[in-house]
């Protein structure tokens, strides 16, 4: 199994306690975590970069290192017990997107052979792939790599795309490259890209690949957790009403699947809707795209909080709640001050089964486990960690909320193709 860390594509490590493979390898799993260039060193684009040796792939160094990590595990596993013939890849949030971009870039290609996707999204707007040269090509993304590249050169007072300026910014040294991290300078300009599509190495993003069934044809687990993230994080709305007016036609239907009742807070009608925008439905999206080249598929929403939490995250679990059960990793969780629960240890254990069986045989059962049935279009049914830790199998209770999304985003693909929202 090869893990890819998330961190937003510019922070995070494949090291640490909580990414720690000994649960895997007493489940006789060869566990192997990576990093890859973050920030500017793992995605940069510049005219004269473009310009010098046109013929190589050019932006997404990060993919690049992944890439490279998983010829090198193919050549040399073998010699650590591995098998090169069986290769399941897994990530969490960037590292979600990260599995996207390998089932679809062709240069990936046979490296593995089953893939996890946790909190990686799948649609388009969320680190997909920013066009390299083009403006306004993407109306997600209607500021080009290269342009934003000049914006980064800019800051460092280096002008022009020429080779000079080209030499100007490869002797900054790498504390002004990283720049703090800095996504955005003083006035708001962005400087950092995020995943670029070059053409060459990413020629497409996952969804594209998706809709169009180029993806890998191996099989996939697939899924979130059930509150990601609240706040302004895709809609700027103060209040449900602003929030549901933006469903335009839809939004009977929006307010029916979100606020049923009518009685909800604004807080977690937010929340539910930037988590099913962002993560839940495109992982939907997703899974359909396998079951209709046949591949296994299987399906989860990750909602355990701990009872001292329930008060802090009433809605349900936030971003990355699952890794430490992934990993049966318990006692390196983020904040972790008490012994983990019986309840939370036999949790951890059941997933860390999963996750292991799953890798040999391409099917997460086993004896002792709840049955995870394989996902279709019709019972649609995931494996549901609700609130209070149980593992249930049922069809996905967050159906008419993706609904009315799924027509929301085909609302503004028609726009889209009308020349832009």
């Amino acid at each position: 199994m090869v893990w890819i860390h998330g961190g937003g594509f510019t922070g995070g490590s494949g090291s640490g306690p909580g990414s720690a493979g000994d649960a895997f390898a007493k489940q006789g799993v060869i566990l192997t975590t990576i990093n890859y260039r973050l920030g500017r060193l793992g995605h940069f684009a510049h005219p004269a970069l473009s310009t010098e040796h046109p013929e190589e792939p050019k932006g997404s160094y990060a993919y690049m290192d992944q890439i490279a990590a998983l010829r090198w595990i193919k050549e040399n596993i073998a010699a650590f017990g591995g098998d090169p013939a069986n290769v399941t890849i897994f990530g969490f949030s960037a590292g979600g997107v990260s599995v996207h971009s390998l089932l679809t870039i062709p240069a990936a290609k046979g490296l593995f052979h089953k893939a996890i996707s946790e909190s990686g999204g799948g649609r388009d707007g969320v680190l997909t792939g920013r066009p390299i040269s083009k403006e306004n090509a993407d109306p997600l993304y209607p500021v080009s790599a290269e342009t934003i590249g000049i914006a980064f050169a800019r800051k460092h007072k280096i002008e022009g795309t020429n080779a000079a300026a080209l030499a100007k910014l490869r002797s900054l040294n790498v504390e002004q490259i990283v720049d703090g991290g800095q996504e955005a300078d003083s006035a708001g300009q962005r400087i950092y890209s995020g995943p670029i599509l070059d053409g060459k190495l990413v020629i497409e993003t996952a969804e594209s690949a998706y809709k169009a069934g180029r993806q890998a044809n191996v099989p996939l687990i697939i899924g979130n957790s059930s509150a990601e993230i609240g706040g302004a994080f895709v809609s700027n709305a103060s209040t449900k009403e602003a929030l549901f007016a933006n469903f335009g036609d839809l939004e009977a239907e929006a307010k029916a699947a979100f606020d049923p009742e009518g009685d909800k807070a604004f807080a977690e009608v937010l929340t539910k809707f930037n988590t099913d925008w962002v993560w839940g439905e495109p992982a939907r999206m997703t899974a359909r795209a396998f079951v209709a080249k046949r591949a296994p598929t299987y399906m989860f929403q990750f909602g355990y909080v701990p009872a001292a939490n329930r008060q802090r995250s009433p809605y349900g679990a936030g971003h990355g709640s699952e890794v430490s059960f992934v990993f049966n990793t318990l006692n390196a969780r983020w904040g972790a001050s008490a012994e983990a629960t019986p309840e939370e240890k036999e949790l951890a254990k059941i997933m860390n089964t999963y996750w292991a069986n799953f890798a040999k045989t391409g099917n997460p059962n086993g004896k002792g486990l709840p049955v995870w049935t394989l996902y279709d279009n019709q019972k649609e049914e995931i494996l549901d960690i609700e609130l209070d830790g149980k593992a249930v199998v049922k069809p996905d209770p967050r159906k008419a909320r993706f609904n009315v999304i799924e027509k929301a985003f085909k609302k503004r693909e028609r726009l889209q193709l009308r020349g832009g929202i």
